[in-house]
């Protein structure tokens, strides 16, 4: 983390997450949202390029995520 900033409270996270759920949540609910947006990205970055592959580009470009996208995010949609 770069100097100068600070985290994210993990209480905050855990109310916003409460408000959209509408249901209790777990005191570790703030890790859990990390891991799976990590898991995301992961798994965004992979079929993007992919897809740059396919398409003959040198390396990944915003066309190649933004054609992926929809479908990624269907996979995470819980």
């Amino acid at each position: 983390m770069a100097p100068g900033q600070k985290l994210y409270p993990r209480a905050t996270v855990r109310k916003i997450v409460k408000a959209h759920s509408k249901c209790n949540v777990s005191k570790n609910v703030d890790v859990m949202v990390f891991l799976d947006y990590v898991l995301f990205m992961q798994s965004l970055m992979k079929e993007a390029a992919i897809d740059s592959k396919q398409a003959g580009e040198r390396g990944v470009s915003a066309k190649s995520i933004k054609k992926v996208t929809a479908d990624t995010l269907a996979k995470f949609k819980g």
